[in-house]
């Protein structure tokens, strides 16, 4: 789909051998994320798929937030990484 987005300079599979998870993929920004430390919603430009979990990168924000993705498609993130290096190997 269009809105499934890639961090600039990665691919999929670089992706998937730092994060560990072979399954790793880019998810639709059109979903309701979250942080459990605001009532506010971030707008998320890149979201990454890893089983239950996800990596979001906001509009507008250079950290990565890692949180997990629910049955309705919604994300409650829970804690924010400056690199996507770390966050991908903090799954």
């Amino acid at each position: 789909m269009a809105d499934e987005r890639l961090p600039a300079g990665w691919t999929l599979e670089e992706i998937r051998d730092v994060s560990g998870d072979r399954e790793a993929v880019a998810l639709t920004t059109d979903r309701v994320v979250t942080g459990s430390w605001q009532d506010e919603r971030l707008r998320p430009e890149i979201v990454l798929g890893f089983h239950g979990l996800c990596l979001v990168k906001a509009v507008g924000d250079d950290d990565w937030y890692m949180g997990s993705l629910n049955d309705d498609g919604s994300v409650l993130c829970w804690s924010a990484y400056g690199d996507l290096r770390e966050a991908l190997r903090g799954l």
